[in-house]
């Protein structure tokens, strides 16, 4: 199974996350290199009416302000796809039932783990 095949297991499981109001936060680590983008993280903002994403760009020089934009959790996955493993080779699902980490080895091949919750709340954006 190849690590997009993989990836489209995980994004199921933050689509439930977000359907089931458990979703806390996700972050895109492990980068490769020493790039001046150090993260990506992804909180919620749940409304009445629809739900939004805030993407967050965390760069490695603090000269470098962060970039913040609310999104579509859609136009998120467009974003974290174009940095899978040509910039991050993990992403970590926080959820208020458990963590999920999606990661892509030297081969090109994904794996999904899980483990106990990191949060017990969503924090919104």
């Amino acid at each position: 199974m190849t690590y997009q095949d993989e990836f489209i297991v995980f994004w199921e499981q933050v689509k439930e996350s977000v359907a089931d109001c458990t979703f806390a936060k996700l972050t895109m680590a492990k980068t490769i290199g020493k790039p001046e983008l150090k993260n990506i993280f992804i909180r919620p903002i749940y409304s009445d009416s629809d739900f939004k994403v805030m993407l967050k760009y965390s760069f490695r020089p603090r000269e470098t302000e962060d970039i913040e934009k609310e999104l579509t959790l859609e136009d998120a996955l467009v974003i974290l796809k174009s940095h899978l493993k040509s910039s991050f080779l993990s992403v970590l699902l926080f959820t208020t039932e458990k963590d999920v980490v999606f990661k892509v080895n030297k081969k090109g091949v994904g794996s999904i783990t899980e483990s106990s919750p990191t949060f017990k709340n969503v924090i919104q954006a």
